[in-house]
């Protein structure tokens, strides 16, 4: 999984007109919700903001904020929801998760397929039922796609199975192993 180290401070105005202010400055509203705490209201850069959430957009990332003037360890967060202004393609305010580096969670991985089957090259067709794995297991030993190459799938033969998939010793696939990924049919 990747990682993306941010940069915030603590938000001092609220409401409406308070975040109007903030944009108005370059700052983007935010909010981190925890489980062990309340929620904390952030601001952040609108430019350094935008191009991280760019970076990372569509994959599985753990950020790590880095909160001005808070002097405990960076705070660890996944993004929960995002707004955006849809004429001006601005971010208007995020909303982050915390979470806990050690504990496992469920994460949707992408399935990328390399290479040219076999099947395919004598006529077949490629039939790609399913394009993400769901893992289970800690934040960080996720990886940020499954890489799977179909060079040997043949026509009318056996197809890329869930369980065929290679993925880290520590993480636990929560799809059916029989369920079929990728096959070549004629």
């Amino acid at each position: 999984m990747i990682q993306v180290d941010i940069p915030a401070a603590t938000r001092t105005v609220f409401g409406k007109g308070g975040s109007r202010r903030l944009r108005m400055d370059k700052k983007t509203p935010a909010v981190v919700y925890s489980k062990a705490e309340e929620a904390r209201a952030l601001q952040f850069d609108e430019a350094v903001l935008y191009k991280e959430l760019l970076f990372i957009h569509g994959r599985n990332a753990v950020i790590s904020l880095d909160i001005e003037g808070d002097s405990a360890e960076k705070r660890h967060v996944l993004v929960r929801e995002i707004q955006k202004d849809p004429v001006q393609e601005k971010v208007l305010h995020v909303d982050f998760q915390e979470i806990n580096l050690e504990e496992n969670r469920k994460f949707s991985v992408d399935l990328r397929l390399t290479g040219v089957a076999k099947g395919v090259d004598i006529g077949g067709e490629l039939s790609v039922p399913k394009v993400s794995v769901v893992l289970r297991g800690r934040p960080l030993d996720i990886p940020d796609e499954i890489v799977a190459d179909i060079t040997e799938l043949e026509r009318g033969g056996k197809g890329l199975c869930c369980k065929d998939l290679s993925i880290p010793d520590n993480v636990e696939m929560l799809d059916d192993p029989a369920d079929v990924c990728a096959i070549v049919i004629n």
